[in-house]
């Protein structure tokens, strides 16, 4: 039987497997860990940077650029402020996110507009997308 020094300083000592430092075959993880655990060796030689070609957006967060990265779509027009705003701001902001989001939408606006000035035929089918959304928006704000 313990004492009451022994309970008071461990009060769940009664609970079978109470405690992080369980012993080896208790662990969970067990089968998983390795032994001996595996090396995080750094480069001897690291890939080469890949060049900057275009404006590449960087978190505060992280020194420098990634080996590797995204070229296709640089950020441009006012989508493209709004991201470079987004990325003056901590990944743990929440207003990192939603800016991100509203250039998004933005992005797919400015998309429209774009092929709606180079392509005729879609300029008709913009202005009829339009159209609807505003007959559908007129129909539910005239319901109430």
């Amino acid at each position: 039987m313990e004492t009451d020094m022994e309970t008071s300083d461990r009060p769940h000592a009664h609970i079978p497997g109470w405690g992080s430092d369980l012993p080896r075959e208790n662990r969970p993880a067990v089968p998983m860990e390795r032994t001996p655990p595996r090396l995080d060796v750094p480069w001897s030689d690291p890939p080469p940077q890949q060049p900057m070609t275009v404006e590449v957006l960087k978190s505060v967060e992280r020194p420098d650029h990634s080996r590797t990265f995204g070229t296709r779509l640089p950020p441009k027009g006012l989508s493209g402020a709004i991201r470079r705003a987004a990325f003056r701001r901590s990944e743990n902001d929440i207003g990192h996110w939603l800016l991100l989001v509203a250039a998004d939408r933005i992005d797919v606006v400015e998309g429209l507009c774009e092929d709606a000035r180079r392509s005729p035929a879609k300029t008709a089918m913009v202005a009829a997308g339009i159209g609807a959304l505003g007959l559908v928006a007129w129909g539910l704000l005239r319901r109430r």
